[in-house]
């Protein structure tokens, strides 16, 4: 048995490194198929591989000092809150609706990634069209920092409680949240996006993980074996030659994202 879950975890490192940390959400999936484990007992395994894959790129991102770090603690502390909170429920639902909304959680991530990929292309044959929109968090033009409004703190605060709610709820790293309401709220710069996303995914799962253990829902005999796998094929898929450009990789993640979902949703009814 855990030859598989080194494996399975492998598979989802390997996926993680040409995708990013949000390559992830596939962990509870694959959990589910590989292992025959349900929503609930996969979610916790799954959060533990994330929290341990995006912990290592914050660590990578420090030196370059991309972290907005106050923008980060505000939104990790509301998801640190209201994580409990979906791990609460997450154990007194069903275990065919928690398959049933993680399929159209993986629907609705298949269908960003296709319209990132579209975006992006046409980006790059058409070029910057127009005036991006003012966006909700300004930055002092001399410091770089952001200015505290009201309306930005709690937009901030909204985000990562929502982002909170997932991860605890399903298991997930909830960087589909946290990266679109950055690059929506802030206009930081993708590095600085991505950096000051994994800051908040890696604090905000651990929150999730220790809830998790301390209340007996972690199986560490499973855990172990297949975050040992996930971090082996995190480093093994970023020596790997890249013979796909971006927009490849994220439509291949997309069709991915869609296969997997569609066949959660026929498990769950059948």
């Amino acid at each position: 048995m855990m030859v598989t879950e080194l494996a399975l975890g492998f598979a989802v490192g390997a996926i993680m490194a040409l995708t990013g940390a949000g390559g992830g959400i596939l962990a509870v999936p694959v959990l589910m198929f590989g292992l025959q484990l349900n929503v609930s007992q996969a979610g916790p395994v799954g959060l533990m591989a994330v929290g341990l894959a995006a912990t290592l790129g914050a660590a990578a991102a420090l030196p370059a000092g991309t972290v907005r770090y106050r923008a980060a603690i505000l939104m990790s502390v509301s998801g640190m809150l209201l994580s409990p909170l979906g791990i609460w429920l997450s154990h007194r639902t069903d275990g065919r609706w928690l398959a049933i909304l993680f399929s159209l959680l993986l629907f609705f991530v298949a269908y960003r990634s296709f319209r990132h990929a579209r975006k992006q292309s046409q980006f790059n044959v058409q070029g910057a069209a127009g005036q991006a929109q003012e966006p909700t968090c300004l930055q002092n033009p001399r410091s770089g920092r952001f200015v505290w409004t009201a309306r930005c703190m709690r937009a901030l605060v909204l985000a990562g409680g929502i982002a909170g709610f997932f991860s605890g709820l399903l298991g997930v790293g909830s960087g589909f949240i946290i990266v679109p309401a950055l690059q929506h709220f802030t206009g930081l710069a993708m590095q600085s996006v991505i950096a000051t996303s994994l800051t908040v995914i890696a604090l905000v799962s651990w929150t999730g993980v220790l809830f998790n253990y301390t209340s007996g829902s972690l199986d560490m005999d499973t855990a172990l074996p297949f975050c040992t796998g996930a971090m082996a094929g995190m480093l093994a898929g970023r020596f790997m030659p890249h013979w796909l450009t971006e927009f490849q990789v994220q439509i291949s993640f997309a069709v991915l994202s869609a296969v997997v979902a569609t066949g959660m949703l026929l498990f769950s009814f059948a």
